[in-house]
């Protein structure tokens, strides 16, 4: 179902943002801060390229994966539009393509874990980037704040409204910390044109994540406060 979702919205994920291309400069600029200098970044949650862009118009060496082929091939496509490679695959986070402690830093941002719905499959997707980390590498994770979000159980998303006056909204529907997503685009044409696209996630908290990050064998886990539009979570393969 994950993936069938990414792979739907892969098209037409970029008209969630105003400018896009400024959303990429944007999350490149604050991601770089925390990543630091290291060379290799795996973005094991890459979908169109929104993160992988930006590292690699910064100097890294990043290669993409995500559970959507169509969302990888477009990552590529779009890096390579402005000037710049990523190397993206379809993979699933639980079973990385990758040599043991290829990278220096795997990145799985814009709340990509909490599609996986229990502790065990995020303690396997985990393994795994602790796994193609090297030791002493850096492990950087943004997720929603559902420490609020629990407290709150929204319903729905303010409308958004992107380049040809898309129109982009979220309902959610809550069955405990799981919700169930539906993501409503309006395209604006001779009539409107609305797509639905759907998803669940598991509303982790924060002492969720942290535990589990722990539990997988990283150490020194840190929730920084940052310019960033999601709580980050950075660790260390100790």
């Amino acid at each position: 179902m994950t993936g069938r979702f990414y792979d739907d919205l892969s098209a037409s994920y970029h008209l969630m943002f105003g400018d896009w291309d400024a959303g990429i400069a944007y999350q490149a600029g604050v991601l770089s801060e925390l990543i630091g200098p290291a060379g290799r970044v795996l973005d094991c949650a890459c979908g169109i390229g929104t993160q992988s862009i930006g590292l690699a118009s910064r100097g890294y060496d990043v290669v993409g994966s995500d559970l959507s082929p169509a969302a990888a091939a477009r990552a590529t496509r779009e890096a390579s539009a402005r000037g710049v490679r990523v190397p993206a695959f379809a993979a699933d986070m639980r079973a990385l393509p990758f040599r043991d402690g290829e990278f220096d830093v795997v990145l799985a941002a814009d709340n990509a874990l909490p599609h996986l719905l229990n502790p065990e499959d995020v303690l396997k997707a985990l393994g795994e980037m602790r796994r193609v980390l090297r030791r002493g590498g850096r492990l950087v994770l943004s997720v929603r704040d559902y420490d609020a979000l629990l407290r709150d159980r929204p319903i729905s998303t303010p409308p958004q409204v992107g380049p040809g006056r898309v129109v982009t909204f979220q309902l959610w529907h809550w069955h405990g910390d799981r919700y169930d997503l539906e993501l409503f685009q309006l395209h604006e044409s001779d009539s409107w044109r609305v797509e639905v696209h759907r998803a669940t996630y598991w509303a982790i908290t924060r002492a969720e994540l942290t535990s589990l990050v722990e539990r997988a064998g990283f150490d020194y886990c840190l929730w920084p406060d940052t310019a960033y539009y999601q709580p980050v979570i950075v660790a260390t393969n100790g």
